[in-house]
């Protein structure tokens, strides 16, 4: 295989000294050293990396680093680097730390820190791939992917026995029996391969082995990386040009794993040699073999120190929200997109000042449009964004104090339950976003102060939702609460028991709402009984044996 960067490649003459000194790479690299903390109660470390990486990446750099003394990026990265690069890789050093060192990818930081017994990734800066002039270096792309995915499969071998987590079960039921010629010949070769008086090789037991993964190749600062290519994130080409990066690095991370674990790059790439490099990939990958290679999937990063290392504006397949750095500047991303419109960042204040909107920010609703289109590319989605979010304007009138109504015609659902046998029916009002917004509980056939009661709280938490109170704040205050009626849930299978009707309509909307089903308290008849304070009719006998309390002949009289 081809090194992603043969200029920086050893001599063959000297393949030990890679393993030895693999510091060394980094010198001729200009540093500098400032102080930095991972928290801010934290003492300052002296930090010493190159010298256009920012605070945040020393900041980031001294989380992950042990003890508490100077940290060295050499002297980290050389940590991992030799870890990994070991026999036959040892002569691939310098190109884990040249990747390193371009800020176009760096290991998880359960590899970082050398914590073994975790699965094992890395985390590749698209952004890092474009070139100004050049475009997205798809060669380059595919090169260190297909580098990371041999070192991955490599530290997999060596260190399987530290990932315990990832122990076959024994007790599943044997597999279906394999069809073909070629699985029958297999299957008979693996039991005659077992010697006469040799106990069962588990390698080749008939109880079905859960896939090896070998490790994760997470992609991240997809926004940087179309701003670079000159693409709004919010547009068809944007999200063509993602599924096109994804599909590329899912084909190489599954070859050598059969052709049925191999996915059909998308039909079109606005990229030049975006397309060329998949279509290469895809044949030299879709090529039948009886050596299963150990599997490594796909997938976007979530926020973490690496991606600060990595330079990172926004993880995974997020958008930037601001065009501003935290330090009040112009991040990467909005002078690029500035670029690519002919504009400097001196006309582009003067058209802001003039009332234009010189550059579009994307939202919530771009965000779910780019989830939803790379879905099908990658092995492992992160969370799907919150369709509920509250607008940026809506935000900010919520934090002046202002409420924010329901419109006269808005969505909702109705439902109608019964509790202990006492019905009730739980509407509720939804904004155009689909965010809770109005809640009222009217129980059926209650006397007219309950219903008075359950119709003022519905209003109150209503108003509270306007204003912007979080439902999961009514949801811990009101769930579980106890007091009749109580009992058996009927009509709605997000409970089977209530303890109130206010815990079965606080945990319906916890489950409608929040995506979280909240589990059944403990039945009443399950609780220990306690001494009723009210009817105390076990009164202490007095002195002369007669019963106290003034209760004549141990009879209870009733007053109706």
């Amino acid at each position: 295989m081809d090194l992603p960067y043969p200029a920086f490649a050893p001599s063959r003459s000297e393949p030990r000294l890679m393993v030895m000194t693999a510091r060394s790479h980094w010198n001729g690299v200009r540093m500098r050293t400032t102080q930095a903390a991972a928290d801010p109660d934290d003492a300052l470390r002296a930090v010493t990396l190159p010298v256009d990486w920012d605070d945040e990446a020393a900041a980031a750099l001294a989380r992950m680093a042990p003890g508490r003394g100077t940290v060295r990026l050499a002297a980290e990265a050389a940590r991992w680097v030799d870890d990994l690069a070991v026999g036959p890789l040892a002569a691939q050093a310098r190109s884990l730390s040249c990747l390193l060192m371009m800020r176009q990818a760096a290991p998880t930081e359960s590899l970082w820190t050398g914590q073994h017994d975790r699965r094992p990734g890395f985390i590749v800066n698209l952004a890092g791939f474009v070139q100004p002039g050049s475009g997205f270096l798809a060669d380059d792309f595919v090169a260190a992917l297909r580098l990371m995915c041999l070192v991955l499969r490599d530290a997999a071998e060596r260190k399987a026995a530290l990932r315990n987590g990832e122990l076959p079960f024994l007790d599943l039921p044997p597999p279906a029996p394999p069809t073909g010629g070629k699985a029958k010949a297999r299957t008979a070769g693996a039991r005659a391969g077992t010697k006469t008086g040799a106990g069962p090789d588990p390698r080749q037991s008939d109880l079905p082995q859960p896939p090896l993964v070998a490790g994760n190749l997470l992609l991240t600062n997809l926004d940087a990386c179309l701003a670079a290519l000159g693409l709004d994130y919010d547009s068809e080409t944007a999200r063509d040009v993602a599924c096109s990066l994804a599909s590329l690095a899912t084909s190489v991370a599954h070859a050598g794993g059969g052709v049925d674990s191999l996915l059909l790059p998308p039909a079109r790439s606005v990229v030049p040699g975006l397309a060329e490099a998949a279509r290469a990939v895809w044949r030299d990958a879709a090529v039948e073999t009886d050596t299963i290679l150990p599997r490594i999937e796909t997938g976007f990063s979530a926020p973490g120190p690496i991606d600060a290392l990595l330079g990172v504006e926004a993880c995974g397949l997020a958008p930037i929200f601001s065009p501003l750095r935290p330090d009040g500047r112009l991040a990467a991303s909005t002078l690029a997109r500035l670029a690519w419109r002919g504009l400097t960042p001196e006309s582009a204040f003067a058209a802001a000042l003039a009332g234009e909107t010189v550059l579009r920010l994307p939202d919530t609703q771009a965000h779910q449009a780019m989830h939803r289109a790379v879905a099908g590319f990658v092995d492992r989605m992160p969370a799907r964004p919150d369709a509920t979010a509250v607008p940026l304007r809506a935000r900010l009138a919520l934090e002046r104090g202002a409420r924010r109504n329901l419109p006269a015609r808005h969505g909702g659902f109705t439902q109608k339950a019964s509790v202990g046998g006492h019905r009730l029916f739980l509407r509720t009002g939804e904004y155009e976003d689909g965010t809770l917004g109005e809640v009222a509980i009217t129980p059926a056939r209650e006397g007219p102060m309950a219903r008075g009661l359950m119709d003022a709280l519905g209003q109150a938490v209503s108003i509270g939702l306007q204003y912007g109170a979080p439902l999961d704040a009514y949801v811990d205050a009101f769930a579980y609460t106890r007091f009749g009626p109580a009992g058996t849930v009927e009509g709605d299978s997000v409970a089977s028991y209530a303890t109130s009707l206010l815990d079965y309509a606080f945990r319906a909307l916890s489950d409608a709402y929040l995506g979280h089903r909240l589990p059944d308290a403990p039945h009443q008849d399950d609780i220990a009984d306690a001494p009723s304070p009210m009817l105390p009719l076990d009164f202490p006998a007095a002195p002369d044996g007669r019963a106290s309390g003034g209760r004549r002949g141990g009879r209870l009289r009733l007053v109706g």
